[in-house]
Order: structure tokens, then sequence, then C-alpha cells
């Protein structure tokens, strides 16, 4: 999310202007008990259990109680993101508002903000404007503690590792052959390589190590592709760790982590529940990233609200190359769920951007740098209709986009016989993408099981799955690798993982590796770094160009501004 300002009377331009945190603390919250009887869900033990007043866990016993039934899931993605911001949060929120508002039963599931962003460049994720969830403060700083716990899960394993190598290594661990690095949930490149053990017999042996974020590792993918707590345990436990001199796989199941490392995550697989602006549920649980992490909320809190709705609109992380790609074929393939359309969201101004001009230049009408940019949104709308999906672009509405230039877009989607709605949820909440949520029903509607398809077979090999996803959604030409990533991949094959979904890590700024390719580049090369084997996620991690799992701070980071105020409340986190 990023922060802007809203008018109070949007009909009179001189009027006064909130920022995304005032509007969020004047919201008038429910108490949560009150936000879950809107989907009947009792106030009893054993439904839920509240974590103060306007935030709640629902109990993994009452959602396994609940009964199947039809519902429509809606998946919300973008175009390929820039500076000057897309917002498929504040759409989703936005999007699921107007649901409720034209009469439909809808759930909001996102994912739960990271630490990392949130002090590096990005800010905070629970929307904005008028499209918002709350409580925004909470939501955004610890909220329930789940990425805590899934941090203390995973570096539980790594110490499980390195105490077993010190008293006697019975297993034969390789600590030359160690796979398994530690995790914060915070941009720290200066953790990324590091030895430990150092500074005598007392403390092991000494070895090199490195820190990825928390919302890259095995552990969060496997806590957001879980179905239950025995699925979860069963996936810690076959985790490869590590090998031995022999190149005998360890896994974390040979160290015992798998039980105490699921007694740390029994309350975190319990989904949260909070509410949008206008006192609509909202599921908020896990937070993978989509540019080094398949970026999808959890599969128990889609599933959950499945059950308890009629339209479940959830977001996808980045532009539709990397987070729908991945929402698809990993989530949608291990979940045996798919959606009944897709929301791809643009904006003028990032278009604008595609076709070359920069942040400051964006203000004014730009007709030619529009059309220059519209390859990216017309190679976004070819890649969804090659699932089989219907698609509606929604144009998230900024006050400087002139009646040309939605004019030009519009246009351009009849011309692809796509739908396309203005939306205005930024100013008006759920009234203003009313017109979006009557398009996205009728797509429901007409929806047929039969047409999807996921990108490739289960049993193609491993590299023509790279092949795949490079050639048909990124517009690559090749894919390149060494000998060493070739024959990683080979034995991949041999040990039985050659019917893993891949996970490509790559940059989420452009459809190639270079962030500085906008548009639709074609005909590049997909260069392979490094290949990761995550057994328990049941998924191969494909890391491309310069992609870091560890990101570090810029050069000014958000945290610069960030403080407390005489009043207490925080700010310049928004």
């Amino acid at each position: 999310m990023y922060t802007y300002s809203v008018f109070l009377d949007i009909g009179d331009a001189m009027s006064t202007m909130k920022s995304d945190i005032e509007i969020a603390r004047a919201a008038k919250m429910l108490p949560i008990k009150d936000i879950l009887k809107k989907i009947n869900v009792p106030d009893e033990p054993g439904s839920f259990s509240p974590m103060g007043r306007h935030i709640a866990k629902i109990d993994l016993d009452y959602i396994n109680k609940l009964k199947e039934k039809t519902s429509n899931l809606i998946l919300v993605t973008a175009i390929t993101p820039t500076p000057a911001g897309e917002g498929k949060t504040t759409t989703s929120v936005g999007l699921s508002d107007g649901l409720n508002k034209i009469g439909k039963k809808s759930i909001v599931c996102l994912r739960e903000p990271s630490l990392g962003p949130s002090f590096g460049m990005k800010g905070g994720a629970a929307g904005g404007g008028y499209a918002q969830v709350v409580p925004m403060e909470q939501i955004n700083l610890h909220f329930t503690g789940d990425f805590h716990a899934i941090t203390s899960a995973h570096n539980l394993l790594a110490a499980l590792i390195d105490n077993h190598i010190y008293w006697g290594n019975k297993l034969n661990i390789d600590v030359r052959r160690i796979f398994w690095r530690r995790v914060v949930d915070l941009n720290d490149r200066a953790l990324r390589s590091i030895n430990i053990n150092l500074g005598g017999i007392a403390n092991g042996f000494p070895r090199e190590d490195g820190f990825d974020i928390t919302v890259a590792s095995e552990i969060m993918a496997i806590f957001c592709l879980s179905n239950n707590l025995k699925d979860l345990e069963e996936k810690i436990g076959n985790i490869t760790v590590a090998y031995t001199r022999e190149k005998k796989p360890i896994f974390a199941k040979d160290l015992n982590a798998q039980g105490p490392m699921t007694v740390l995550l029994k309350e975190a697989i319990r989904p949260n529940i909070t509410q949008t602006l206008e006192n609509n549920p909202a599921i908020i649980h896990g937070g993978p990233f989509g540019n080094i992490a398949h970026g999808c909320n959890s599969l128990i809190a889609t599933k959950t609200g499945l059950k308890l709705s009629d339209y479940v609109v959830t977001e996808a992380g980045f532009g539709a190359d990397l987070g729908a790609e991945k929402f698809i074929n990993i989530k949608c393939r291990k979940g045996e769920i798919q959606p009944s359309c897709v929301v791809l969201v643009a904006t003028i101004r990032a278009l604008k951007m595609h076709g070359g001009l920069k942040k400051d230049e964006l203000k004014s009408e730009d007709v030619n740098a529009l059309k220059k940019g519209l390859p990216n949104l017309e190679r976004h709308i070819n890649n969804i209709k090659k699932f089989g999906l219907d698609v509606v672009v929604a144009i998230n509405h900024f006050v400087t986009d002139t009646d040309k230039e939605i004019k030009i877009i519009d246009d351009f989607c009849k011309k692809n016989k796509v739908k396309v709605s203005l939306c205005k949820h930024w100013e008006k909440g759920g009234e203003g993408t009313k017109e979006l949520a009557n398009i996205v029903v009728e797509l429901c509607k007409k929806s047929k099981k039969e047409n999807f398809k996921f990108l490739y077979k289960k049993d193609l090999s491993l590299w023509k799955k790279i092949e795949t996803i490079a050639k048909e959604i990124y517009g690559a030409s090749e894919v390149v690798a060494d000998t060493k990533n070739r024959e990683l991949l080979k034995k991949m094959e041999d040990s039985g993982f050659g019917d893993f979904p891949v996970c490509i890590a790559k940059t989420q700024y452009s459809f190639s590796t270079d962030p500085n390719l906008k548009g639709a580049p074609s005909g590049h090369v997909l260069q392979i770094r490094e290949i990761r084997l995550s057994s328990g996620a049941k998924f191969i991690v494909v890391i491309c160009g310069s992609i870091m799992t560890m990101p570090g701070l810029p050069r000014v980071p958000a945290a610069d501004s960030i403080k407390l105020n005489n009043k207490g409340e925080i700010e310049g986190l928004f």
C-alpha cells in the first residue's frame, strides 16, 4: 500500500483532505463478535477466540464442522508494479465491500503484512483511503503474532541441527551441506551470509550460514499450504535440511523437530478475522512474498471464507506474472480449488510509467505514454486467459486521470473483448466498486469449471516447467542455467520430486529478470542462479537474476520517518 490523501467531499475540490491513517483512526469499528455474526459464526465457546475487541481467531474444530458449499473465489491480481502504485489490496477490500453493497455475502481474504517492507520502502499493507481493513496499526505491526511464531518455529529447527552436530552428530550431517538457513522478519542485508559457532569448542563447529526474511521461509510456505495441524506437522517433518557425506538427505523428522515446531504454530494456524471500514468481514492470515515465495494467503483462510460466504475475494502477490501464476499452479493445484474469475488491477499512472514516463511526470495527461504502456496490460490479460479464466480490468482511479486517458483504456479493453470498470473505492469505498461487483457476479454466473486449466502438467520435467513459465508468461526466448543447477534439477527428479510445481523467484518490476525493462519485453533470457528444494511445501524454488531472499533497506528507509508523536500515536508507517 502507498499513502495518499482523499477528499472528504469529492464534489468540492477545496474540501479538507484526510490521510489513510486519519481515515482508519476515525473508523467506527464493531465488536468482532458482531462481524462474525454477519457470517453466522456463533458467539459461543469453540467457535472463535477474541484477540482484543476487534480481532479474533477462528477455531479449527469449528471450521472443520462447517459444510462445504458452492461459493465463488475471485482472484485479484495486477499489472507489473511500479513506484506509481497499482492498489491490489485496496481493490480487493473495495470489491468485497462493493459485493456486500449489492446484497452479496462476501469476505475478503488477505495476507498479513511483513515488517520488512513496512520499515523498508513500501509502508503498510492494509489498503488505503476508504477501502481499508482495520485496526490498521495492529494489522501492520505484529498483529496476532503469527509471523513471530513462524520465525520461532523456523529457527528452532536451525538450533536443533547445530545442537545435534554439537552432541556427536549421530546422523552424520555434513556441515558443508546444511541448507536450512535462519530467518528474521526484517530487511537486513548484513545477515545474508554469516559465520556461526565461533568462539571455541564450547560453541560448536564453525560453519557458514545465513538469514532469509521470514516471508521467504519454507515454514511460511508450509503454513499457508496446510489443510490442518496434522497436515502441517507431516509437511514440516518432510523438510530436507541437510545431507550426509554420502549425500543421503536428512529430514526435519530425523531430528524429531516436527512435534515441537507444530506446537509453536498451534495457535498461529487458526485464521485471523478483522473487518473493513464498512464493517464487512476480512480474514487476514499468512503472508509469503510474491517475488521470492508463492505470494498467497493461507489455504485454511481461503477455504474457511468459501464455507462462510458466497463470494471470497483474495489477492496474489505483485503482478499476474508472479502472483496469479503461482496462485493457480501452486495454491489451486495443492488446495484443489479454482477461481471463478480474475480481476486485473491497473492504474493509468502505472501504465504511463511502463510507457516511459518517470514518477514526477505523471500529473499531466500523456496519451502517447499511456498507449506505449498498454502492451503490459495486454500481456497480463492474455496470460490469464491461458488458464481458461475470464478477466475484468479494474482501473484504480486517481484524481489526475483524464477522461481521454480513461477512454483509451476502455476502448483497448473492448478491442481485447474483456470487461472494464472504473473503480473509485479509494474515494468512496464499496459505493465506488458497485459496477465492478456486478461485473464479477456476472462473470461468476457464466464461469465453467471445465474451462479452467493449469499452465503445465505435473508430470512434465522440472526444466520444462520452468521453460513453460518463462516462455508462456514472461515472454522469454530461453532459459539458461549452469551445469551444477541442471544436474541438481535432475537429481531432484531422480529423488522423487519431479512432479512438484516450480516457484520462480525473480524481480517483480519486470516480466524479465531486469527490473529496468518496463512494458512487455520479449526475447529476453531467464538466467537461473540457484535451485532450492522445498520438500515439505512440495515445490521447487528457482532463484533468477539478482533477486535476494533477504532484502536490504533502501538508502532512506521508511523507518527514518516512523515514530510516536506527543499523543503516543504512530506516525510515518502509512
